[in-house]
Formats: structure tokens, C-alpha cells, sequence
């Protein structure tokens, strides 16, 4: 039996759930049972094996004490993985979906939300047009602030490279390319990157190629590594951010690169950290991590408040 002939099994403890959205399709979501405090929505990053499991150690840490949502982003995990165009805009009304889902269910508040990677971009975005359903704003390595910023081409614009997608949807060879691109040891190499280390976690090795050999699974990588789910009007984006935002990264791996992050380190709403870590700090030092969050997050509350 192959991968592809086992069902996938849940990413994260506690309730799923699938909402059906119309600019979206089918979202899958995972909900802790904590009450008290803002819900925490967590969005995981855009790679070819994205999904839930990459927020595992947040929601654990919070899932007993607040309301916490993780959400599967279109193309993921348990959401829909329809052969369609996957964009930044596609991205961003999905979060606009999972947000005005959870308000619903606590009377409006506004939510505290956590991204990572590539996803930041995505949150910020839509927290820009719906400024008023944020308390707070937690991106972790955030793209968009490389040696390459600023990124403020016209609004909507992406780093696409349609040569580049056709390339890699030949029908002679898109199903081999993808099958190299998601064996096992290609899953272990970009991962070692990404946390600037061999001592990777396994069980995220392991979920990777179990997601990555579902159907329909290869649609949204490909346009990521297209370069379709980049913003070229980043910069702007992550300008019009006035809520309190906590952006954090690492020192190892191939994610290091925040040249221009000294230039948001100044703005009174906006504070950076460093870990000595990968680009998935939560998961090598989850408590210096969470205190910091937990100490943002109070100060978040006092200015709410």
C-alpha cells in the first residue's frame, strides 16, 4: 500500500472541522477546547508540504488555555486541492473565511493571529483590509524582508513566472518531478535548511510525506515554486499594519536573510526578535518562544484595553 492508498491522518489534536467557503472551496480547520482569552488562529507556511502539524508546538502550548484555531490553507492538508490557480488573493480570502468563521462563534472579538513564512504575507494582508477583526499580529520569519526590499510594485502584482509552471506541468513529466520533490530524503534536505541543522523533527518529516501523497496534492506546490503566491506590493502591505505586531525569526538555515527588518524595528507598533534557531523557532526553543509571545500578547491586551 502506498501513501497515496492511506487516508491522511489528523495533524493536530482536538476538533476538525470543514467550512465551505466561495471564494475558498472546502477549509479544514482544527479548534482547541481552551476557553478564555481572544481565539488564536495559526496559519502554517506555503512549501510543497505544508499543513497544520507545522503549528504543532504553538497549539499545544495554548490549546488549554485559549480558544485556538489552526487552519488548513487551500491546497493543504485536509482543505480542497483542486486543480485551480493558487494566488496570494486565493490565500488571503481563505484567512478572511477561517476569521469571520471564528468571530462568529465568539461574539465578534477581535482574534489574535500567528503565521508563518510565506503566510505572513497572506495574514497581513488580509488583516490590512479588516483591520478592525485583529488584536494582534504575530509573524514568524516572515517573507518580503530580504536584501531585495522593498517590494512596492502596484498593488496585487506577484513574483509569477507562468515559463517557469508550464515547465513543471508538462504532462510528460509533471507526476516524476513532483514524485522527486516530495520523496522522503528531498523532504529531509529542505528541511535541514530550514532549520540550519540535522536535528530536524521527525514527526514533521513524517506528516510531510504523508500530506505531500495525497490526491491533488501536487496543484499548489507547483505554483509555489512558480513563484505565484509572492507579492511584489509586500512592502505596502506590512506599512499599513497599526495593531501590535511581533515579527520573529532565526539566525541558522536558509531563512536568515531580515536586511530590512531594521527598517519596521522603529515603528511603535512593531517588535523584533531573534532566537538562536531555524526558521521554525517554536519547535527548538518553544518556551523562550512562547514567553516572548505570552509577554507580547499582554502588552497587546493592556493596549486593547
Amino acid at each position: 500500500m502506498t501513501a497515496a492508498d492511506r487516508p491522511l491522518p489528523p495533524a493536530l489534536p482536538g476538533e476538525r472541522h470543514t467550512i465551505a467557503t466561495s471564494p475558498a472551496g472546502a477549509l479544514s480547520y482544527y479548534r482547541s477546547a481552551g476557553q478564555g482569552g481572544p481565539p488564536v488562529l495559526l496559519a502554517h507556511s506555503i512549501n510543497a508540504a505544508g499543513s497544520a502539524y507545522e503549528m504543532k508546538p504553538l497549539y499545544e502550548a495554548y490549546q488549554a488555555k485559549r480558544p485556538v484555531y489552526a487552519l488548513d490553507l487551500p491546497g493543504f492538508g485536509f482543505s480542497e486541492r483542486s486543480d485551480r490557480v493558487y494566488t496570494p488573493r486565493l490565500m488571503t480570502d481563505a484567512i478572511h473565511a477561517m476569521v469571520d468563521a471564528i468571530r462568529k462563534a465568539h461574539d465578534n472579538v477581535p482574534i489574535d493571529a500567528a503565521a508563518l513564512s510565506l503566510s505572513c504575507e497572506f495574514l497581513a494582508r488580509a488583516i490590512s483590509e479588516r483591520p478592525e477583526h485583529y488584536r494582534s499580529a504575530a509573524l514568524i520569519s516572515p517573507t518580503g524582508f530580504d536584501k531585495k526590499a522593498p517590494y512596492n510594485e502596484p498593488p496585487g502584482t506577484t513574483r509569477a513566472m507562468p515559463w517557469l509552471y508550464r515547465f513543471f506541468t508538462v504532462p510528460l513529466w509533471t507526476r516524476p518531478l513532483y514524485k522527486g520533490l516530495t520523496a522522503r530524503r528531498t523532504i529531509r534536505f529542505f528541511l535541514e535548511k530550514t532549520w540550519g541543522s540535522k536535528n530536524i523533527d521527525e514527526g514533521l518529516l513524517d506528516y510531510d510525506y504523508k500530506t505531500t501523497h495525497q490526491p491533488g496534492a501536487r496543484f499548489a506546490p507547483y505554483y509555489f515554486v512558480s513563484g505565484y503566491l509572492f507579492s511584489r506590493d509586500i512592502t505596502r502591505v506590512y506599512e499599513k499594519l497599526l495593531l501590535p505586531v511581533w515579527m520573529s525569526h532565526g539566525n541558522r538555515g536558509d531563512f536568515q536573510d531580515y536586511s530590512y527588518a531594521a527598517q519596521f524595528e522603529q515603528r511603535p507598533n512593531w517588535t523584533v526578535t531573534k532566537f538562536d534557531s531555524g526558521a521554525l523557532p517554536f519547535f527548538e526553543v518553544g518556551d523562550a518562544f512562547t514567553r516572548r509571545y505570552d509577554a507580547f500578547l499582554a502588552q497587546a491586551s493592556q493596549r486593547a484595553a
